[in-house]
């Protein structure tokens, strides 16, 4: 049996596609979403700390399965996944000769999420292990010098209707990003920016999960899942869900 309303809780990155997704939702089954953004390792403690939830959508696996362990989900599925693109100033893009090089250089300041609050910050390192790997030393020295600006408990608030990357190199917080490449589009629009592709040999992928915490979502996860979901966030920017990964046996 459904109710007619859900609270969701979700992983900010998905904050662009979710009321068009939540929309349909709503026409088709009559079932209201209250949904509320953040960074997904924030929403998973509030979660734990006995929140009332009935879906909870992540951009990594590793915390709605956490909520499974804990009894605290009664399903978990992967849904979409994204990857990381690196966004630069403009105006220093156009004087290094790659993104290696752009990083490369200790003049410029990268900015990232903040790790373990905020899965964009844990792939960010992963991606910087992966460098460390193919150049010594630079990993490691991104690891350190990076200024992790948002996704933390502590964090200042990207003003509605900005994306993190724009804000904080036009707001002259830092000259490189780290982030999701499904911004990718928008932030090429962005006159003062250049958005640069992270070559897949590098590149982490982002594995998006929900946690169904209620039987009242059951009709949300199926929905997640469906043709229509799966191919609106694909136009999105968003990447395949990894049909492969599996959380609910018993």
């Amino acid at each position: 049996m459904t109710t007619s309303s859900l609270k969701v809780l979700a992983a900010g990155s998905l904050r662009s596609v979710w009321q068009p997704l939540m929309q349909r939702f709503t026409r088709e089954t009559g079932v209201s979403v209250e949904t509320q953004f953040g960074p997904a390792g924030l929403l998973r403690q509030r979660i734990e700390q006995g929140e009332n939830v009935d879906f909870f959508a992540s951009a990594n696996v590793a915390h709605p399965q956490r909520l499974k362990t804990l009894g605290l989900a009664q399903r978990v599925e992967t849904f979409t996944s994204n990857r990381l693109c690196l966004t630069a100033r403009r105006s220093v893009a156009e004087t290094h000769a790659s993104w290696i090089a752009l990083l490369s250089d200790p003049a410029l300041r990268l900015g990232t999420s903040t790790p373990l609050a905020d899965p964009s910050g844990d792939y960010t390192w992963q991606l910087f292990e992966t460098i460390e790997k193919r150049h010594p030393g630079l990993g490691e020295t991104l690891r350190h010098c990076a200024l992790p600006l948002v996704g933390g408990p502590t964090s200042q608030s990207v003003p509605a209707g900005e994306l993190a990357a724009a804000w904080l190199i036009n707001g002259g917080q830092c000259d490189l990003f780290i982030g999701y490449a499904s911004y990718a589009r928008r932030l090429a629009q962005c006159e003062t920016l250049r958005v640069i592709e992270i070559p897949e040999d590098y590149n982490i992928r982002a594995n998006y999960a929900f946690a169904q915490c209620s039987a009242s979502a059951s009709p949300l996860a199926d929905f997640m899942l469906s043709a229509a979901a799966q191919e609106y966030l694909q136009q999105q920017g968003f990447g395949e869900r990894d049909h492969s990964l599996s959380f609910n046996a018993r």
